[in-house]
C-alpha cells in the first residue's frame, strides 16, 4: 500500500504567509521559514510554496523566501507562482525547489508542460489546477487562472487529461469555491479529475478537519494539501496523521 501524504501549503505575498477565502480577504499567517520548519518537525511529508502575487505582478517567485525555507527544510519543496518559461523553472530549482508548479502560463501555453518535463523530468513538473463549479462545462467545473480572477472556458477534466498527455507529473487540484472555507474538499471535483488522469492528484481547498481528509483520500486523492487548519493551530500535522492512521490510512512516520 502506498502511503498517503500530508502537505502544508504556504501561500506567500511580500515574504509572509497569507491566507484568505476564495483567493481573497487575505490575512497574515506567519513567517514562511519558521512555519515550514515547524511542519517538518511535526511530520509533514512535503511543503508547497505558492507566491500568489507573482503572476499578477509579472515576476518570478520570491527567491529570498525560497532560500530561507530551503535552508531549514529537508523534505521535498514544491514552488509555484510566476513560472512562465523553462528559465523561470530552472531558477527555482537552483534556488532549492524540488518541484515547480505551473498554472496560468501553462493554460496559455500548454507546450510549457512538455518543455518542463523534457528538461527536468515529469517528477519536477507539477500542474496547479484551479477550478470552480460551472454548469456550462461537461464535467461541471471550469478552469480559472490569475488567482481565480479569470475564467478560461476550459473544462477542468479536459485540461487535466491534456496536461497528463503533455508530461505533467502531478496535479495540485484546488477548488476555488471551497478555498479557505473549511467546508471540506470538493469531492465531486476530486472524483472527476482523479478518474480522468493516471498521475497523482493532490486535493486542495476547503480542509476543515480530519474527516474532510478521509473523504478526499476515499475519493481518489493521493495526498491532501491544507493551510488554515495548520496556520491557525487548529490541529498539528502530528495530530492529523495519528487520526488518519486510526481511520486505517497508511501514513509515513
Amino acid at each position: 500500500m502506498i502511503t498517503k501524504r500530508i502537505i502544508p501549503c504556504l501561500d506567500i505575498r511580500g515574504g509572509r504567509i497569507v491566507k484568505g477565502v476564495q483567493f481573497g480577504n487575505i490575512k497574515d499567517a506567519g513567517n514562511p521559514a519558521e512555519r515550514a520548519k515547524l511542519y517538518e518537525d511535526q511530520g509533514a511529508d512535503e511543503i508547497v510554496i505558492l507566491d500568489i502575487s507573482a503572476t499578477d505582478e509579472e515576476r518570478r517567485a520570491c527567491f529570498s523566501t525560497i532560500s530561507a525555507v530551503r535552508a531549514v527544510l529537508s523534505i521535498p519543496l514544491t514552488v509555484g507562482g510566476g513560472v512562465r518559461t523553462v528559465d523561470d523553472a530552472r531558477a527555482l530549482l537552483q534556488e532549492g525547489a524540488d518541484k515547480v508548479a505551473v498554472n496560468t502560463a501553462a493554460v496559455r501555453n500548454p507546450e510549457l508542460i512538455s518543455l518542463l518535463a523534457e528538461q527536468f523530468g515529469s517528477q519536477c513538473a507539477i500542474l496547479a489546477l484551479d477550478a470552480r463549479s460551472s454548469g456550462l462545462m461537461p464535467s461541471g467545473y471550469e478552469v480559472v487562472v490569475s488567482s481565480g480572477k479569470e475564467p478560461t472556458g476550459i473544462d477542468a477534466t479536459t485540461w487535466a487529461r491534456r496536461a497528463g498527455e503533455l508530461g505533467i507529473g502531478e496535479i495540485v487540484l484546488t477548488s476555488f469555491d471551497r478555498d479557505g472555507t473549511g467546508a471540506g474538499y470538493d469531492i465531486p471535483l476530486l472524483q472527476a479529475i482523479s478518474t480522468s488522469v493516471s498521475v497523482p492528484v493532490i486535493a486542495s481547498g476547503g480542509a476543515g478537519n480530519v474527516d474532510d481528509m478521509v473523504q478526499a483520500f476515499e475519493a481518489g486523492a493521493d495526498a491532501v494539501l491544507a493551510a488554515s487548519i495548520f496556520h491557525y493551530n487548529r490541529s498539528t500535522v502530528t495530530e492529523v496523521k495519528a487520526a488518519l492512521a486510526a481511520h486505517g490510512l497508511l501514513m509515513r512516520p
